[in-house]
């Protein structure tokens, strides 16, 4: 499928995305959310990859949404807001929260400006590496608006009240080192794609039906019962006993460390 301002490419079982609109320091406009969206309902699909690498192209991530470019249609905001109910998640609440939903680990490779709608995307993702120069921001606020794309569903897990309270509502642009020592942020490092493919490298010796039950469990137990959370385990590890890839894993540690693994199981 041909997209404009988000690229997809595959190697090695890893997918690599980069939102690549770099006139515009990678700005969302109304095309790149329908996009993004398309490009995750693509790796849902593929059962073959073991990770993501999110990325922006020219070293940037993304300065947030293009208000200009989405205002110019009358009917591009309320696309972008639609929902036939309100729990469900619309298109500008999928390219952040569809991250957590895709069965595999997503890493978001943070460089230069990350602002606005472009944190809350990379918010969706699992593992955020950032470079020492980046700068990040939760800026609707500055607009009159609340953060209103799904983000706050990982930024609940990853900061205190008051460091989110602080965080979105004064729109304040934090350097990298302050995200991280907030937990804004993974790590911080000079080369951050080099770090990620480092990831996913490490990420390729293990399960990827072991990853996607890990990815799941903790996102859906992390704020739940224990009961839920026992739940989830028992039924979790048996879908994992059951299939085929537990004994590759098994035959990799005893003596065929090359063994490769098959295509995740299709229930994650």
């Amino acid at each position: 499928m041909a997209r404009k301002f988000v690229q997809l490419n595959i190697s090695k079982q890893v997918a690599y995305v980069t939102l690549n609109r770099p006139d515009k320091y990678n700005a969302l406009n109304f095309e790149m959310f329908s996009e993004i969206d398309s490009v995750i309902r693509e790796l849902k699909k593929n059962r073959s990859i073991c990770a993501v690498i999110l990325s922006g192209s020219k070293g940037n991530f993304s300065s947030g949404l293009d208000v200009k470019s989405v205002i110019q249609s009358p009917m591009q905001p309320m696309k972008l807001l639609f929902k036939w109910l309100p729990g469900n998640a619309n298109l500008a609440q999928r390219v952040s929260l569809g991250w957590r939903r895709l069965p595999v680990p997503v890493i978001a490779v943070i460089e230069g400006c990350c602002f606005g709608g472009g944190m809350q995307i990379a918010l969706g993702a699992d593992i955020r590496i950032a470079e020492q120069d980046a700068k990040l921001s939760i800026m609707e606020a500055k607009w009159g608006l609340l953060p209103d794309m799904a983000g706050l569903v990982s930024l609940r897990e990853l900061v205190t009240k008051d460091q989110a309270m602080l965080l979105t509502m004064t729109a304040g642009v934090i350097t990298a080192k302050d995200a991280l020592s907030k937990g804004l942020v993974t790590e911080v490092i000079d080369s951050p794609m080099e770090r990620a493919i480092e990831l996913v490298e490490q990420l390729a010796k293990t399960s990827p039906d072991a990853n996607a039950a890990i990815k799941q469990s903790i996102n859906k137990s992390w704020n739940s019962s224990i009961r839920s959370l026992l739940s989830r385990e028992s039924i979790s590890q048996i879908k994992l006993l059951l299939g085929k890839n537990r004994i590759v894993a098994a035959k990799r540690q005893t003596g065929d460390p090359d063994k490769a693994y098959q295509a995740r199981q299709s229930w994650w």
